[in-house]
């Protein structure tokens, strides 16, 4: 839901300042004008290593690129300008900066960094502070080193000073520098690192040196997530703070017409009841009281007129017909219809993808209050710029006034990244509604989020292919029918091209097999349902459909899977390189035997490769996932643990959205609630995952949502090769099976 309009929206966008872009110079000049940035007196308790809240930050510097803090005692505190929601992005890039500065890792902290995109944005997205598209470590990866780097040489120009040496004599090994017989700690030197003039020029670190980086270091978080000391948004409390609860419309759509809140405001507790553009807001001492209010309304009516009303089966019925009709040209290559004119044997196979939610363990929520020059936001924030625009815009201030603290978030999978920013507009509208008079905690329920938006779009893809009788494919054909949640908002001048939503054709249009006659193209059907990239964004339908209809082409040219796809990436390094990895750890072959099977899968998204290989076994007609076994090419792997926790998660992730995972309207009303009935993976069903992870020397690709898109077509083979039914369609249903 957009509590602002698109108009407000651009104007947002345009009130913010063009970020800096660091050039090296820049970024030097930055560290040395924020003076005290290597000096500041953050003091952790022992076994700390996180700062749980943004209280407990550094002040914002004065200046640019100042990632950087050393303490008298000397810990490194490493700002953090992204958010942690789980992934483990405070211990990866607090390792850039460790390595570069020689850092013992007892040593190094982390804290996230305030809202200020002139300092930290995301230097993918432009003047946009930001977390997404498994960006975080690939867009920081030169930005940090260079801070750490540059932090290192100030501190040995401090000793060398002191000590009377050529700073050429100093070393620097586990956060001690040394000279000759002399020795001292960072603390020691910080403050008068802190006043030296800036260096012009920074030495990274030869790859083959690094001593941190591609180790299996101990995570931050750890501890503070163990002991249960890290602050979520959930357990923010401020004097005199009322929790919020909003009754929302049952259809997307649908406005509030009238309601009657006596009986609301007789619950112990209540405080107030208003109407906002999303519904309506009961406020309360405590969430228990605000959700007894939120019951106790009675005479609400909704208007409907412009609400969604359409059910799954009716929106689906209407895509399949749509998918009859040539859509919007999104790849082109070779002649597709004369190639298959000429193919031996033609599959055309029609694959279907239902709306998912999100579905954070954290439900969403955040703390809002006024201050003396503008308001406070502490929540998980995935979007901070955004959230700063849209506050301001709603509550009449500069974005600048909008000041956002940072803290843990418990998941996210996209859902906090949403353009609109519609849970803190929700706040922001709830507070403006009641004059700031009180701090106020939105508080969505599980039942809140899952029924009310945003999703995965629902999609339906159709694919014609073919091959020829010396086993080449012989054409392709691809139409896909989706919703788009980027047309109609300010991304739309530069995600969409000639009428193509790029979110939803990657993966397919820009496939990395070489199809000589190839077409992929694209129907966008307006749909009243709110939509937002999931977890791996187009890749979770796109590489199904690929990955399915490699498999049953090579199995139609009477092919090994594995050979057949090396053949059509013979070009592609990478690839190949995953693929082969892939095959010997699994040791691919012939399946084990009666009722077992095997299947593969090979993507690549946000720019890593990924390949799954996937063993099943049946089971009075039940599929078992036995075991998954992952290659991957992120580029370095700055923390194994964590490049392979990413993986196993995203097999979890993608094993649910295969096997459990829909969200299903009825008169356009959603049928799911919570987890009894919008199932995730159980960790019953969570087999063995193996990663294997390439050597490299470039620099580190995205590895947050790359695990997820290969799972369900590797499951799909799998089946296939143990019971020779195709299950193309999302998710499988397993009273299918006959075996």
């Amino acid at each position: 839901m957009h509590l602002i309009t698109p108009d407000q929206y651009r104007q947002m966008l345009a009130s913010l300042a063009p970020a800096t872009v660091p050039s090296r110079r820049n970024f030097i000049k930055g560290l040395a004008a924020a003076g005290g940035a290597l000096v500041i007196g953050v003091h952790f308790q022992a076994g700390k290593a996180f700062a749980n809240t943004t209280a407990a930050a550094p002040a914002i510097p004065p200046a640019p690129n100042a990632f950087v803090r050393i303490a008298p005692d000397s810990t490194v505190t490493v700002l953090v300008k992204h958010l942690d929601m789980g992934q483990g992005v405070t211990t990866g890039l607090a390792t850039i900066v460790a390595e570069e500065l020689d850092a013992d890792w007892s040593q190094v902290r982390a804290a996230f960094a305030p809202a200020n995109p002139q300092v930290y944005n995301n230097l993918l997205f432009g003047p946009i502070q930001g977390t997404g598209g498994s960006t975080s470590t690939a867009n920081s990866w030169e930005q940090l080193r260079k801070a750490g780097a540059a932090a290192r040489q100030m501190l040995i120009a401090a000793a060398a000073e002191k000590w009377g040496v050529p700073a050429s004599s100093i070393t620097i090994e586990k956060g001690v520098l040394k000279s000759g017989n002399r020795s001292g700690s960072f603390g020691e030197f910080a403050e008068a690192a802190a006043k030296r003039p800036v260096p012009t020029e920074v030495t990274l670190k030869d790859p083959k040196d690094f001593k941190l980086i591609g180790t299996k270091l101990p995570r931050l978080d750890s501890v503070a997530k163990t002991d249960g000391t890290a602050i979520y948004a959930l357990d923010v409390r401020r004097p005199g703070m009322l929790t919020a609860v909003v009754r929302r419309p049952d259809r997307f759509g649908a406005t509030v017409k009238s309601f009657d809140a006596a009986a609301a405001k007789k619950v112990p507790g209540v405080v107030d009841v208003v109407a906002v553009p999303s519904g309506i807001a009961v406020l309360a001492t405590n969430t228990w009281a605000a959700m007894q209010g939120r019951e106790a309304l009675t005479g609400i009516v909704w208007d409907e007129a412009t609400a969604e009303t359409r059910g799954t089966t009716e929106l689906l019925a209407e895509y399949r017909a749509l998918a009859k009709t040539p859509g919007k040209p999104a790849s082109r290559r070779g002649d597709a219809a004369k190639g298959l004119a000429g193919a031996a044997k033609t599959i055309e196979a029609e694959f279907a993808f239902p709306y998912l939610a999100h579905a954070p363990m954290e439900p969403l929520n955040c703390v809002i209050e006024k201050t003396a020059d503008g308001v406070t936001i502490t929540t998980g924030s995935q979007f901070q710029t955004i959230e700063q625009g849209v506050t301001a815009a709603i509550l009449g201030l500069k974005p600048e006034q909008v000041k956002i603290e940072t803290v843990w978030a418990g998941g996210s999978f996209g859902r906090r990244a949403n353009i609109p920013a519609d849970y803190i507009a929700e706040a922001a509208t709830i507070l403006k509604a009641t004059d700031g008079r009180a701090p106020v905690h939105l508080v969505w329920t599980r039942e809140d989020d899952i029924k009310g938006g945003f999703y995965r779009p629902m999609f339906l893809h159709t694919v014609r292919a073919g091959v020829t009788a010396d086993g080449k494919i012989a054409g392709w054909e691809q139409r896909i029918v989706g919703q788009s949640f980027i047309i109609d908002t300010p991304f739309e001048a530069f995600m969409v091209k000639e009428g193509v939503d790029g979110t939803s054709v990657e993966g397919a249009a820009d496939t990395n097999y070489a199809i000589g006659n190839f077409a992929v193209d694209l129907h966008t059907p307006k749909v009243k349902v709110p939509t937002l990239w999931w977890r791996s964004v187009g890749h979770t339908h796109t590489a199904h459909v690929v990955e399915v209809m490699i498999d049953d082409l090579a199995h139609a040219a009477g092919r090994d899977p594995v050979e057949f796809r090396l053949e059509l990436l013979k070009d592609k390094p990478r690839h190949t390189a995953v693929l082969k990895l892939l095959a010997e750890k699994a040791n691919w072959g012939p399946k084990a035997g009666q009722g077992k099977g095997r299947g593969i899968a090979l993507h690549e998204s946000f720019n890593s490769v990924v390949g799954s290989v996937i063993d099943v076994s049946v089971v009075n007609g039940q599929i078992k996932v036995e075991r998954v076994i992952c290659a991957v090419d992120c580029g370095i792997a700055i923390n194994p643990d964590v490049v392979a926790a990413q993986i196993e998660g995203g097999v979890g992730f993608g094993l649910g959205a295969a096997l459990h995972d829909e969200i299903t309207l009825d008169k356009g009303v959603v049928e799911q609630a919570n987890f009894d009935t919008y199932i995730p993976l159980r960790m019953s069903e969570m087999p063995k995952v193996e990663v294997h992870i390439l050597p490299s020397a470039n620099a580190p690709t995205g590895i947050g949502e790359p695990g997820v898109p290969g799972v369900a077509p590797a499951l799909s083979n799998a089946i296939f090769d143990a019971t020779g039914q195709r299950l193309r369609s999302l998710p499988f249903k397993l009273e299918d099976f006959k075996a």
